[in-house]
């Protein structure tokens, strides 16, 4: 989600035992299909158990009304093998999160990747293994929905984002009904060069991505909601023309991840900001439209891992992004 988390997961993996790398010959296809897999993709804000005093998931949808969160961030433990930060378990506090949520009558949707730390797109060298690393998460939890947050080396170098996409194919294949999010940093004007040839690729690849998330911050924004819109319209036309969809067809796979309050380059997104965008993405029926994080989503004196930064109640932007439904 940007630079903020330059220094959040760099230390993941470097403590981490060196794994074995994973290596599938087929992925097995879940017994049944995925159903209701829309819900926990379009509003879904993301939730991050790594920083020191993360907000109990249960408490903010009780407050909010917000049903889904995106957990962050599932990262490769030194080998070809996921977990949490790439230093706790599958099975360990994160499924405590997922159970509580789930008890409570939501869902979640692991985000895999992020700015920093080490990659399973990198870590894992061809796509079989990498689909291999994903299954076990999309296994661990029985989800409906993986979002692959596609930054830094892993989005620039031109192989692993190939294997990332090759992956998702597979992945997406093999498991009925499952949703997959791709989500990538852009600029102003819509994806850069690197993020119009990952939507070229996809489309060469039938690599059949749900929903294509911008994240629009960290640009050199000046009005943040205007500047969002432009960026998302950007993207919707180049989903248009690589891979053929109408207007709707394209907005639908076409999403916003936000980020609260100061971003990490001085940008503000406000509460009236934020309210904006989710208008707008409600009005063209956007695919997703979430933001980073809750965690920031409360007033504090200016830590960045607990609050925006801004004059705010707890919660604000979390009860924008209950009230969307995609």
């Amino acid at each position: 989600m940007g630079k903020l988390r330059k220094n959040l997961l760099a230390w993941a993996g470097a403590g981490a035992a060196a794994a074995c790398a994973v290596t599938m010959t087929a992925v097995p296809a879940l017994s049944t299909p995925q159903p209701e897999a829309a819900g926990v993709v379009s509003a879904s804000p993301y939730l991050y158990n790594g920083w020191g005093n993360p907000p109990a998931a249960t408490d903010v949808m009780s407050a909010t009304g917000v049903k889904n969160f995106t957990l962050a961030f599932i990262l490769s433990d030194g080998g070809c093998n996921p977990a949490w930060d790439g230093t706790r378990p599958l099975d360990g506090p994160d499924k405590q999160t997922i159970d509580a949520v789930r008890g409570a009558g939501g869902d979640v949707i692991p985000s895999i990747g992020g700015y920093s730390g080490n990659k399973l797109g990198e870590a894992c060298q061809d796509a079989q293994s990498l689909a291999g690393a994903y299954q076990k998460v999309i296994d661990a939890y029985g989800l409906k929905a993986i979002d692959v947050d596609i930054e830094a080396s892993e989005f620039e170098n031109e192989a692993s984002q190939t294997r990332v996409l090759e992956a998702l194919k597979i992945v997406k294949e093999a498991n009925p009904g499952l949703r997959t999010v791709v989500t990538f940093p852009t600029l102003i004007a819509g994806p850069n060069d690197v993020g119009k040839r990952m939507i070229d690729k996809a489309a060469e690849l039938g690599a059949d991505v749900d929903v294509w998330t911008q994240m629009p911050f960290n640009f050199g924004g000046s009005d943040m909601a205007a500047d969002t819109i432009t960026s998302t319209e950007g993207l919707v036309a180049h989903l248009k023309s690589a891979l053929g969809y109408d207007d709707a067809t394209a907005y639908a796979h076409a999403g916003i991840s936000s980020m609260n309050g100061k971003t990490d380059t001085g940008e503000t997104v406000d509460q009236a900001a934020f309210q904006k965008m989710a208008d707008y993405a409600k009005e063209k029926g956007l695919g997703r439209f979430t933001f980073w994080s809750v965690n920031r989503d409360r007033p504090c004196d200016g830590a960045p891992d607990a609050c925006g930064g801004i004059d705010q109640q707890p919660w604000d932007f979390t009860k924008v992004v209950a009230g969307f439904q995609g």
